[in-house]
């Protein structure tokens, strides 16, 4: 059995985000494989100490303590912390066991990971094969940040600084995916973003799937949230689930709902997750928004089940699974056109509403045409249940069809070391 390393630098807790969780049900799915199809697999991830969890004989998370953490860099309240190091031993000690490293990132994991490749190559020794697959825009997201940090004090230089960020990461991110053998992008559009870059040969689909037996409708599940919550029965619930700042457009959600209630459309917003938008958020809403905190998967399930619309302003999403969550437990979902996140309609208008730019006057419309429309409103949520079920693939499925065949071990032979290296 051939041992494959999946690398995902983000620290691994019961409220981390899409990434780390898109891991966690890949683990899950190859944990339930007989053992024959599926490889030895070891899923490494940042924690606050190192530990080891095994979900099966041939599958496990391993957490490493991060050398040097972004904790201190992230939105308020945000649990996708990296590892800026330049080099990880501890996890530079354990690489050498797998035959196939798999990276998810840019930082500290994968440049270990590439700096070892280069040295095996160099040395002539067995060389690992190198997968890579894309789960953020991080140069996308970088300059966002950069813009929110700076644009109350100095705008100007936030411009500049967050245009300089992109570039730097962006050239970064270039070569890190230039180093792998397969790069597996999420949807056709990072298909065609990649293969002029780095051939189209080297790049590949790899899906996400959706856990259908834990997010479901539930029609009891309303009635569990306002009593837990006390939220208000009398007017649809329009949640939000995701880091709370401006990365995930919402202010702009925030500001339509306010539009909403001054023209007399009364929707309350519930907000999932935690970050630094928090206070403005109670500020322009008050109790018209009722903060949920970051919820583990289960919790995070209930909620949806229980609200109406699923609105999503985000545009750095490479995928969105809470989108394809959301469907599945039959919400209307809102999302702005031309994000990575409409693939997972089907008929765009009648299983989920795609809203025209990202102005809050345009968004409050949107909302408004499904929350004064009890009909409507219900038609968008069967349909979108529907897409859900009938096209929406499973981990497993994902796994077998989309992963498995990536993760084959290059031949055990040694390799010609460059000539420049003699």
């Amino acid at each position: 059995m051939h041992s494959v390393a999946v690398l995902v630098e983000l620290m691994r807790s019961p409220l981390s985000g899409g990434q780390v969780k898109c891991w966690e049900r890949f683990a899950e799915a190859a944990a339930r494989l007989p053992d024959g199809p599926v490889p030895d697999l070891t899923v490494y991830f940042l924690g606050e100490r190192n530990q080891v969890e095994a979900l099966s004989p041939h599958v496990r998370f391993v957490m490493l303590r991060p050398v040097l953490s972004t904790a201190a860099l992230t939105s308020e309240g945000a649990a996708d912390a990296s590892d800026l190091a330049p080099y990880h031993h501890r996890l530079a000690a354990l690489l050498p066991q797998h035959d196939v490293w798999h990276l998810t990132h840019s930082f500290a994991f994968a440049t270990t990971a590439v700096r070892l490749a280069r040295a095996a190559a160099r040395k002539g020794d067995r060389v690992p094969r190198l997968v890579v697959s894309v789960h953020t825009d991080v140069p996308r997201l970088a300059s966002v940040y950069t813009r929110y940090l700076t644009d109350r004090r100095l705008p100007l230089v936030g411009d500049l600084l967050a245009d300089q960020a992109e570039r730097w990461l962006r050239r970064r991110r270039d070569r890190l995916l230039n180093a792998c053998e397969r790069v597996l992008v999420p949807t056709p559009a990072g298909r065609a973003e990649f293969a002029p870059l780095l051939g189209p040969q080297r790049v590949f689909l790899l899906r996400r799937g959706t856990d259908h037996d834990r997010f479901r409708p539930d029609p009891a599940a309303r009635a569990r949230l306002l009593r837990r919550h006390g939220l208000p029965a009398d007017r649809p619930l329009v949640l939000f689930a995701g880091r709370l700042d401006a990365s995930k457009g919402l202010p702009a959600l925030a500001h339509a709902l306010r539009l909403l209630r001054d023209r007399g459309a009364g929707a309350h917003l519930v907000m999932a997750g935690a970050g630094a938008e928090t206070d403005a958020v109670h500020r322009l809403l008050g109790p018209g928004a009722t903060l949920l905190g970051p919820l583990p998967q289960d919790r995070l399930a209930e909620v949806y089940a229980g609200c109406d619309v699923f609105a999503f302003p985000s545009r750095t999403e490479t995928c969105g699974n809470v989108v394809a969550e959301a469907m599945a437990s039959g919400l209307a979902v809102l999302l702005p056109e031309g994000a990575a996140t409409t693939q997972w309609l089907r008929a765009p208008g009648r299983d989920g509403v795609v809203v025209p730019g990202d102005d809050p006057r345009t968004w409050a419309d949107a909302l408004a045409a499904l929350v004064t429309d009890p009909h409507r409103l219900a038609t968008v949520r069967r349909a979108a249940a529907s897409t859900a079920r009938r096209h929406h693939p499973t981990w497993t499925q994902v796994l077998t069809e989309d992963l498995l065949p990536h993760w084959t071990p290059p031949p055990r032979t040694r390799v010609t070391p460059p000539a420049d290296a003699a």
